[in-house]
């Protein structure tokens, strides 16, 4: 599984209902930081910030283009995630398979007890 800190980060970023907004509008095509702006009713300086921690928790690239930096959402930063919910969703999985295959058990006892006596 990918570090354990570097997921509780992305997890921590992403928790901000704006961040996760940012990397939907930069999911397919990349955007300044002004164009980002633009799109909320907050001030630059904190949209500034929420583009900082989504860059260092690797959700995002930057580039700059003469004085504007291009944003641009880094599908890689996903990856721990990703395999933490894998996990997590896998764990889940085998334990209802193991509830199922248990209850089964039970009620083919029971059948059994039932047409034996």
């Amino acid at each position: 599984m990918g570090k354990p800190d570097a997921t509780d980060g992305v997890l921590r970023a992403l928790a901000e209902p704006r961040r996760r907004t940012i990397l939907r509008l930069v999911a397919h095509t990349e955007m300044s930081a002004g164009e980002i702006a633009a799109a909320f009713e907050i001030s630059r300086t904190a949209v500034s910030q929420h583009l900082t921690v989504l860059k260092s928790v690797g959700l995002l690239t930057e580039r700059r283009e003469g004085t504007r930096r291009i944003y641009r959402a880094r599908s890689q930063g996903l990856a721990g995630l990703r395999e933490f919910l894998d996990e997590m969703w896998g764990d889940a999985l085998d334990t209802a398979r193991q509830l199922v295959e248990a209850e089964r058990g039970l009620s083919d006892t029971d059948e059994r007890v039932r047409r034996a006596g």
